[in-house]
């Protein structure tokens, strides 16, 4: 296996903060999604390890790793307990080749070497079995993508999975492809693949859980008489009747008309509208005059 440096994938150095991690990561992420670049597959193989950078780079304990034994910092637990094991004598791999002495980042490359052969492949004395390392990736949608079960295609490894997106989704909320992550080492388990969803802002709606909340303009004709107002929803547009002498701020509930609930596509969240009086403007005198009719018929 050659070693990546994920802190040169991500364009960040080595003391970088989790902050500054995550902020690489969302850069390089949006540049090179395979959605903006459907037929290239140089930006298909650099999107990937920019996911494998991010999956190592922001988890604590996985980066100690990685900072101490490199490419084969997922195998550096199974060294130690060798090493333990064995005192700081020497190792015999199943290929029959030992080492003794040394730094520790010699003992560990040697130690794989005899275990898996070089190169990273397995060795065929090697019986140990590692499994392989998650990906992470993020799927960006709309709204009105999570109103509806549906199916989306994404590039994995250089390879085209297609998954299914429930309805209803929330914004980092994750899923797991069990088996999508990287190869196992000799033979071992894939890795799984993790997918966080971005849901985008709407600038119509705004979400809390499955309900959804928008402010509508009425003019003040129709808040003070009555009338009615075209609502655009998720499920499209409906009619919803205003109130005689409804109060500016003043809100009502459309039952069903927000967000599915997850994994039950029969049960909706409410839409909830607040009204927003608009007052009329560059009055005409005669209107002047009719305003200040009503305002002194008023008690």
């Amino acid at each position: 296996m050659d070693f990546i440096d994920y802190y040169k994938v991500l364009g960040v150095e080595k003391e970088a903060k989790p902050d500054d991690i995550k902020k690489a990561y969302r850069k390089q992420a949006r540049k090179l999604h395979p959605d903006l670049n459907p037929n290239d597959k140089e930006a298909h193989k650099k999107f990937q390890q920019v996911n494998e950078a991010n999956e190592v780079l922001s988890d604590p304990e996985k980066r100690k790793k990685y900072d101490k034994y490199g490419k084969d910092w997922q195998h550096g637990e199974a060294y130690e307990k060798a090493r333990q094991a064995q005192g700081s004598r020497s190792y015999s791999g199943g290929g029959g080749q030992q080492f003794s002495g040394g730094g520790e980042e010699d003992d560990f490359s040697d130690f794989f070497a005899s275990m898996f052969g070089g190169g990273g492949h397995s060795s065929s004395g090697g019986h140990t079995k590692f499994r392989g390392q998650d990906y992470n990736a993020e799927l960006h949608l709309n709204l009105e993508d999570v109103f509806k079960t549906h199916q989306q295609t994404l590039t994995v490894n250089g390879k085209n999975v297609r998954i299914t997106i429930p309805a209803g989704v929330e914004d980092g909320q994750k899923i797991k492809l069990k088996g999508y992550g990287s190869p196992g080492v000799n033979g071992g388990p894939n890795g799984d693949l993790y997918i966080t969803f971005v849901i985008k802002a709407d600038p119509r709606f705004k979400r809390l859980g499955n309900d959804l909340y928008m402010t509508t303009e009425v003019d003040l004709y129709d808040a003070v008489l009555g009338g009615e107002v075209t609502i655009d929803t998720l499920a499209g547009k409906v009619k919803v009747k205003i109130k005689p002498e409804t109060q500016n701020g003043s809100k009502i509930k459309l039952k069903g008309k927000g967000v599915p609930v997850y994994k039950k596509e029969d049960e909706f969240g409410d839409l909830v509208i607040t009204w927003n009086i608009k007052m009329p403007a560059n009055l005409t005198e005669k209107e002047t005059e009719l305003f200040t009719q009503l305002k002194e018929l008023r008690p």
